[in-house]
């Protein structure tokens, strides 16, 4: 099964890019199934029906979160009730919703597991011996077919999760930064990137307007952060290969918008 995961779709002008290259992409790649974070998606604080619909019809099978899961609360709630969109699965019990999907690709089970981080994040229980207790559960049910989208601040806790699970699940990506890294790699049968990058405007400041940015940089102070209506965009995702439980090859690929230019990277195989 081949999988591909977008990350951080940023407003509108990620919603167009996905829109504008996705479909063509999975025809292209010959892509199996498409998972997205989409926390961002709404203006960048959220995510709406409205905006959920859109990115469903434009080719993404399941949509994950973060931080701002439940920025637009009543929305969210809604979504939630639905089974193609994901919260962090480590919110405190109580919380609703969950951050565990299972599907069948052909003939084989796949999950996604959604976790949050704890540097710098909200209340969450702890995302490293919850994704044990919750690999090990699908480990026993016969799921080896697993992909993790843990989202995160600090970069070393994304690579302790490389490091836990590596031959254990298919694929870890990390999100939230909005900032890419290059180090993408096949270890083990595992495909690991510590952070996929935002899909978006990339000529501000994470896909934001750069003005409140920099205001809140030199002054201290807090302002509105604001999605540009029009910007120079990117779309980046990655895309891994499952063979016999194991991720054989993984690939990411940078689409920029406005220049119609592409960039594929391919991962290191150890």
């Amino acid at each position: 099964m081949r999988i591909a995961f977008i990350g951080d779709i940023v407003g509108r002008p990620g919603r167009k890019i996905i829109k504008e290259n996705l479909k063509n992409l999975r025809d292209e790649f010959d892509i199996d199934y498409v998972i997205a974070n989409g926390e961002n998606a709404s203006h960048g604080f959220g995510l709406t029906v409205k905006n959920c619909d859109e990115l469903m019809k434009a080719g993404i099978d399941l949509i994950t979160g973060g931080n701002h899961t439940f920025d637009k609360k009543k929305e969210m709630l809604a979504l939630l009730e639905t089974d193609h969109v994901l919260r962090p699965d480590n919110y405190p019990k109580g919380v609703p919703g969950t951050g565990l999907h299972i599907t069948t690709i052909g003939d084989e089970k796949f999950a996604v597991l959604n976790l949050m981080g704890i540097f710098s994040m909200p209340n969450v229980e702890n995302p490293f011996n919850w994704a044990t207790k919750v690999i090990d559960d699908l480990h026993e049910q016969g799921i080896k077919n697993i992909f993790i989208d843990f989202h995160g601040e600090a970069t070393s806790e994304k690579r302790v999760m490389m490091m836990m699970f590596q031959g254990k699940v298919s694929g870890i990506c990390g999100t939230h930064t909005h900032v890419g890294t290059d180090d993408l790699v096949v270890d083990q049968g595992t495909a690991y990137l510590t952070d996929i990058g935002l899909t978006g405007c990339r000529d501000n400041v994470i896909g934001m307007d750069k003005e409140i940015p920099i205001y809140r940089a030199q002054t201290g102070l807090s302002g509105h952060f604001n999605v540009p209506n029009a910007c120079k965009s990117i779309l980046q995702m990655m895309v891994f290969d499952i063979k016999e439980e194991k991720t054989t090859d993984a690939f990411k690929i940078k689409i920029y918008g406005e220049k119609h230019d592409r960039v594929i990277t391919r991962a290191i195989i150890e």
